[in-house]
């Protein structure tokens, strides 16, 4: 069996409970996506240009501010 990256233990008075840290082995985050309640499509998010009126790739993005 595999070390955990940090052991130790927690007193509370005169308990003390031992503790073993260990690094996850599985993603179990949820991902939530929108959809259309009509004919069940997925919603995006479209990064559109207001001067040039069209759709802007990532690398095209900058951040600034007013």
């Amino acid at each position: 069996m595999p070390r955990g990256p940090w052991s130790g233990a927690i007193s509370f008075g005169l308990v003390t409970v031992p503790i073993q840290a260990r690094s996850a082995t599985e993603d179990h985050s949820v991902r939530f996506h929108q959809y259309h309640l009509a004919d069940q499509g997925r919603i995006r998010y479209r990064k559109d240009c207001e001067l040039e009126g069209r759709e802007v790739g990532e690398p095209e993005i900058g951040k600034g501010y007013e």
